[in-house]
């Protein structure tokens, strides 16, 4: 007899590409999948794994036998979550998110899955777009919200939004000229984010695309310090324009007029696609709804 745990190891296997990477998200060890697919290679008489190869490639029998484990282990959870109601859910949710989230619309989102999942946990981490990035790839987070510039099969997406920057110094250092090229901004200095931000990343090639060398720059991926130096009048910093009408209302900052204005960043959700697929289409709806980067939760 097949059991449920020898085909959640040949699928695990075969999504995550080892059997160490299996075990760590089953929460059992490497030799105890090992004895699964063991288990199965006997019961069908051929191996499912090309063992000549490095890492884990499905022979043909294998293959069929992963198309099939899918569709079971789907059905499976189909059957449990419509036995289990929202209220009564009891897992982990591992959500990444960058700071500009953190900071407008991540309180709306946890009270909103609270709401519908009151005993799911959830593991919050901050941290910059391509942190997060590679560390969904390596499974251990479920979602993230970064800036849309991954693009990978692997993994469902969906747009969320679009954020809107824009040049912000103090009205001091902005003086007379407030409108300029974008050849006569880059002579001042500029607060930007670094290669190490999907936003820094963005703008890096845009600048690049523009034939626009920044003379003089200062580098940070913190949003808060980015406001912080741009507020203290040490230069002009590309900053999110809807969620900072409150420091431009009190005139701390003023907005220049740059031609060609920056483009717009937008946003998406990613995750894997897994067997808790009913699972993350609830709380994509509720992404969805609180998704808003126009309010800024300090003023």
């Amino acid at each position: 007899m097949i059991t449920i745990k020898q085909i959640e190891a040949i699928f695990w296997v075969a999504r995550l590409g080892s059997f160490d990477s299996a075990a760590d998200h089953l929460n059992t060890t490497q030799s105890a999948i090992s004895k699964r697919i063991q288990d199965l290679e006997t019961r069908y008489g051929q191996p499912l794994f090309d063992r000549s190869r490095r890492s884990a490639q499905l022979t043909p029998m294998g293959e069929e036998l992963v198309a099939l484990a899918s569709s079971l282990l789907n059905q499976r959870d189909a059957m449990l979550q419509r036995l289990e109601s929202p209220e009564n859910l009891q897992r982990k949710l591992r959500l990444g998110v960058t700071e500009l989230t953190a900071l407008t619309w991540l309180p709306d989102l946890v009270s909103g899955i609270r709401s519908a999942y009151p005993l799911v946990e959830i593991i919050p981490e901050v941290d910059l777009s391509p942190v997060l990035y590679e560390r969904l790839a390596s499974n251990s987070i479920d979602l993230i919200i970064v800036p849309d510039i991954f693009q990978d099969n692997r993994f469902s997406a969906e747009i969320l939004d679009s954020v809107e920057n824009a040049w912000m110094c103090t009205p001091a250092l902005a003086g007379e000229q407030t409108s300029m090229t974008l050849e006569e901004l880059a002579s001042r200095t500029l607060i930007i984010q670094g290669a190490l931000s999907g936003m820094g990343l963005a703008y890096g090639q845009w600048f690049k695309m523009k034939g626009i060398d920044i003379v003089k720059s200062i580098t940070c991926n913190n949003l808060l310090a980015q406001i912080g130096l741009a507020v203290s009048g040490l230069a002009t910093a590309c900053l999110p324009l809807h969620c900072l009408g409150h420091v431009l209302d009190r005139k701390q900052l003023q907005r220049l007029d740059v031609t060609p204005a920056l483009p717009q960043i937008s946003y998406k959700a990613m995750h894997r696609s897994t067997e808790d697929d009913r699972f993350m289409a609830d709380i994509l709806g509720i992404t969805r709804n609180a998704c808003d980067f126009t309010k800024f939760i300090i003023h």
